[in-house]
């Protein structure tokens, strides 16, 4: 079981320090040394989230402190967050921060949707996952 959680914070720590290159679970997996299908379920077991939506979600929690803090274009703050068109951007942008990219930029208030998935210890043999998505207002 401690295992696993170490294998968990290795994808983690792995796709945090490449959410602007271009990966897949197929590369996480190479890179760790699992199968996707396993690296998968127990990433899944341990943060609640699969691995796809962990990235998905922080590259678009990015895109909307780059959206905020730059004047960069949209559809180079698409790419940069990996997306092929800023159509899929923007509707993938929308489902999560309810605004369209532009519209959220104009509002000018950034609100991090899913920060870096993290653990604390409360004992030495009992790790606990924070997954740090934040729930939007209905």
């Amino acid at each position: 079981m401690k295992e696993q959680k170490e294998i968990v914070k290795k994808v983690i720590d792995y796709i945090e320090e490449n959410l602007d290159k271009e990966i897949n679970l197929d590369k996480i997996s190479k890179k760790i040394g699992y199968s996707k299908f396993y690296l998968n379920r127990i990433f899944t077991k341990y943060t609640g989230v699969t691995m796809h939506k962990y990235l998905q979600n922080r590259r678009l929690t990015v895109a909307a402190q780059k959206l905020v803090k730059t004047d960069k274009p949209i559809v180079q703050i698409a790419y940069e967050a990996g997306y092929d068109t800023q159509q899929s951007f923007s509707f993938a942008f929308k489902q999560m921060y309810l605004y369209p990219p532009n519209l959220y930029r104009n509002i000018g208030i950034f609100h991090p949707k899913q920060d870096k998935i993290s653990m604390c210890c409360s004992d030495i043999s009992d790790y606990k996952f924070i997954t740090g998505i934040k729930e939007t207002a209905a």
